[in-house]
């Protein structure tokens, strides 16, 4: 089969199933020796361009039917939301063009002109298609392949399934990526938790390191599936990587999502983009214990009202700025490393002991290892609420008990399902599982009870005679397990080798035990 009827054997209708991963398998084919880094802005803006001009001409047939309307008029467009496409920027004049050796600098020319006329989309687009690394023959290979995107169908479901598409890509070029992937993109089934546990029906939403962008994606998608408004909501966000906040500009734009990311990228602690905000709700997935923050030129920011966070790790500071970043009703649903759980490193436990006294830490949830592509190594979700009294979000009036003496824990270490060799994903029924179990503890009309070794509603002395540690294993438990039909001496060879481990693990935490001392002199 020549490489054209390929292309058309998978032609793509929003009904096909794992129609993204075919796609995926073709255009990895076209990237020759490029690295995966590279190529992703190449087939991502491609993607975009091919969604705006669909969208452009669905509405340019629209306006050529009305007798009242001007269909090459630019302010059509802008009034109904819809990017102005130029002619010699749209997908036909593209892939009329696709097979000649100047299709690159083509598609430079489309991206200036649309950025040009598109005042939201300056500084966005990639315009580095005509650089002569990038095989021409392959490029209008993969506009062939784009093109076969909804063929058949009407604009308004090939634009769903170029959503679909985008999101799936960026999933695929993380996990390609590994740990520079993750900078970018955080797991789809971690970010449906998060949304599902804060249900943000209503209100601001605000990702002060939102990647990609993918948090405020699946807010969407929620609300849609629920029959809520999309509109209800408000999207804020920021990023401090230049090429990743193009990315999210892209993302959204492809989702018909209108989100505050502000004019430029810039860094959360040191330029704070959206000082003066107040959200309803935080999701938020921040880059694990990074040391290079700039803590040392903000030892007394506003921002630290529980105790200034060490330079050498802005995990604490993160947690900080989010709850500075909620309204007094608001909640925050946040991934951070494990060991933010623990630490008293540089006065972390004494922060720690202050958001947990002030009633602040709502819920924390130990997640399995190998969910994330910057490291293999388990996280948790923290869940922080500014009023568990009385917390009435916008369009929750009402609907929570008084919580502030508890502590929600949920050890969800043995869930998900090994999607790669690498890396494992949560189904949705653990998600659904993990979520429920949320609701109904913090709700007036929730059924919720204790079960051993998954959830344990614990009181806040509780938490303070474990030292005010929050690893969810301190208070679950061990569930209990029925005998078991394993043969004696393999059981006896598997927990002698556990138990080497927590030896090891032992001597590393007598280790550091030592030094602490030794730095206080003792």
């Amino acid at each position: 089969m020549t490489k054209k009827k390929k292309i058309q054997a998978i032609k793509l209708t929003s009904a096909n199933i794992g129609f993204e991963e075919k796609l995926w398998a073709t255009a990895d084919k076209m990237r020759n020796n490029m690295d995966p880094a590279e190529y992703k802005h190449v087939v991502l803006g491609l993607i975009f361009l091919k969604y705006i001009s669909d969208s452009f001409e669905e509405l340019h047939a629209e306006l050529i039917k009305d007798s009242h309307a001007d269909a090459e008029d630019r302010d059509e467009y802008l009034a109904k939301n819809v990017f102005w496409v130029p002619k010699k920027a749209r997908w036909s004049y593209l892939r009329d063009n696709a097979k000649k050796p100047e299709i690159g600098k083509i598609i430079d020319d489309a991206m200036i002109v649309i950025e040009k006329d598109n005042p939201g989309l300056r500084g966005v687009l990639e315009k580095s298609y005509a650089r002569p690394a990038l095989d021409k023959t392959r490029l209008g290979e993969i506009i062939d392949l784009l093109g076969t995107i909804g063929l058949g169908d009407k604009a308004s479901q090939s634009k769903d399934i170029l959503g679909r598409i985008y999101e799936y890509f960026l999933g695929r070029f993380a996990s390609a990526e590994g740990k520079g992937g993750g900078e970018f993109f955080t797991p789809q089934s971690v970010v449906k938790l998060l949304v599902a546990m804060l249900e943000p029906f209503k209100g601001r939403v605000y990702d002060p390191c939102c990647g990609s962008g993918g948090m405020f994606v699946q807010s969407e998608l929620f609300i849609a599936a629920h029959d809520g408004r999309t509109d209800d909501i408000s999207v804020y966000g920021q990023e401090s990587n230049p090429t990743t906040w193009r990315l999210c500009k892209m993302n959204l734009a492809l989702r018909g999502i209108s989100g505050n990311l502000g004019q430029h990228h810039a860094d959360s602690f040191n330029n704070d983009l959206h000082q003066d905000l107040k959200a309803d709700f935080i999701l938020a997935n921040p880059p694990f214990n990074i040391s290079d923050w700039g803590g040392e030129g903000l030892k007394n920011d506003v921002r630290w009202k529980y105790g200034v966070p060490p330079t050498g790790n802005a995990n604490y500071a993160w947690i900080q700025h989010f709850i500075h970043h909620l309204k007094p009703t608001g909640i925050a649903g946040f991934v951070m490393a494990n060991g933010s759980l623990s630490s008293n490193t540089s006065g972390e436990g004494e922060i720690r002991q202050r958001l947990i006294k002030e009633g602040l830490v709502d819920c924390i949830v130990a997640m399995p290892s190998q969910l994330f592509y910057t490291t293999q190594i388990p996280a948790c979700l923290w869940f922080v609420s500014r009023d568990r009294h009385n917390h009435l979000p916008a369009g929750k009036a009402g609907k929570f008990r008084d919580r502030a003496n508890e502590i929600l824990f949920i050890d969800a270490r043995k869930m998900g399902k090994m999607v790669t060799r690498k890396n494992r994903e949560l189904t949705d029924e653990d998600i659904k599982q993990i979520a429920d179990t949320y609701h109904g503890w913090r709700e007036k009309k929730g059924k919720y009870k204790n079960i051993k070794g998954f959830c344990k509603a614990a009181d806040i002395a509780e938490v303070e005679k474990h030292g005010f540690v929050l690893t969810p294993g301190r208070y679950v438990g061990f569930e209990v397990i029925e005998d078991d039909d394993e043969v004696f001496e393999e059981k006896m060879k598997r927990l002698t080798k556990e138990l080497a481990g927590q030896f090891e693990e032992s001597r590393e935490l007598e280790k550091r035990i030592s030094k602490n001392l030794s730095n206080l002199g003792f």
